[in-house]
This record gives structure tokens, sequence and C-alpha cells, in this order.
């Protein structure tokens, strides 16, 4: 899928002026060319009681594709599901922002802008399968360049998110770098760290300027 050129933002998201804080500004639009830079910059958008807030972790959850620690029993599931990509992306965001779910914070903005990068050649998921094709598990995010900045995962099936993110990094590959945004202990089992906003941006800084991955392009 190409992606399609944006026109640029009219708005600045300068690191420089940052707060030392986990939320960085307010406001702003989720207009296509805003999101992109926000991200080339550091920053991601997140909606907290009814108010979009853009965020840049003082300590940022990554994974490098290599680290992905795979054990004996997701080796076993990795074999037991099919995986596709960009083949439900909005079954998989409207799974991620099921309502029901515990701190479910994707809102309808949120919903309709992504779904709107995904058809601009900017947004993928990954979905996970069961043998009868039924989707019971997958992950979307943002590709800029050789990053991927991971949005939201959901599982109906023990460990299909987790092999979609196995197939995400496969997909990345070295030299590339998975943004988890923040990191929990579920992800931390899975090779996830976390680095300083500082050491952050720096990789940033190169990462969003090298070529994707072959299988986004």
């Amino acid at each position: 899928m190409s992606r399609a050129p944006l026109p640029p933002s009219p708005w600045v998201f300068d690191p420089a002026e940052w707060p030392d804080d986990d939320c960085v500004a307010a406001g702003a639009d989720l207009e296509p060319g805003t999101v992109i830079e926000a991200y080339r910059r550091g920053a991601f958008p997140m909606p907290h009681d009814g108010e979009l807030l853009w965020w840049s972790p003082m300590r940022r959850g990554v994974l490098v594709p290599g680290d992905i620690r795979i054990s004996r029993s997701l080796s076993r599931s990795v074999r037991r599901f099919t995986v596709t990509v960009d083949e439900s992306f909005q079954e998989v965001i409207d799974a991620c922002a099921d309502p029901s779910r515990p701190g479910a914070w994707i809102d309808s903005p949120i919903r309709d802008a992504y779904i709107g990068l995904h058809r601009l050649g900017w947004a993928h998921s990954i979905e996970t399968r069961s043998d009868d094709g039924a989707l019971v598990g997958g992950l979307y995010g943002l590709s800029v360049g050789a990053l991927f900045a991971g949005e939201s995962m959901f599982h109906r099936a023990t460990d299909a998110s987790k092999v979609a993110l196995v197939a995400l990094a496969e997909i990345v590959g070295d030299g590339g770098l998975i943004d988890t945004q923040w990191s929990t202990p579920h992800l931390a089992s899975l090779g996830v760290t976390e680095w300083s906003r500082e050491r952050y941006l720096d990789r940033v800084e190169t990462l969003v300027d090298d070529p994707p991955p072959a299988r986004w392009d």
C-alpha cells in the first residue's frame, strides 16, 4: 500500500518546549499531517476526559525487534495461528476500542483519524486468526520510516496478541524500532524495555527518515 503525501500541519511539536511530564501538549487536531508530524517529533495523541492531549513519556516503552522474547508456549501459538496484514484494519481498531475493556481510551475521533491514516497508507494492522479464519487477536499502529508506533492490541484467544507482536517484530526487522508508548509487566515479559525521553527522541530523529519495511511499502 503506497503512502499518500500529506499536507504540512499548522501545529508545531517542539521537544525543546516540552515539560518534564508525560503529557506535553493539549489541543491541535487529528488531521493526517498533524498526527504524522507529532510522531516524527516523538509525541502521540491520546484523549482524556474528552480533551485531546499529546504525550511523550519520560520513560518510553520500546521493543528492539531482535530482542523479542518467544517462550516455548508462544512458539507453539505462533504455529497454531495464522497471521494476516492489513486485511481487517477497521475490525482490529474496533476490537481495541471496545469500551468494556479495562482502560479503554480510543474514542470516535481517534478511531476515525487512524482509519483515515490507514486509507492513506500510514496506519497498518496485523491480524491473528484461528483455523476457520476468525479474528482472534491483533494490533494496529503507524509506520513512519523505520519506526512502527504501536497504538493498541487485543486478544480473544490465549497468546493471540503476542503472536501479532511476533509478526510485527519480523516485519519491522533489524534497524527498526517498535514504540509501545509505555511499558507494562506484560510487555516487559516480551522484551519491551524503557528508554529515557532523550534517548528515544535521539533515535527517532533518524529512524523516521529511514526507508520503511518492504512489507508496508
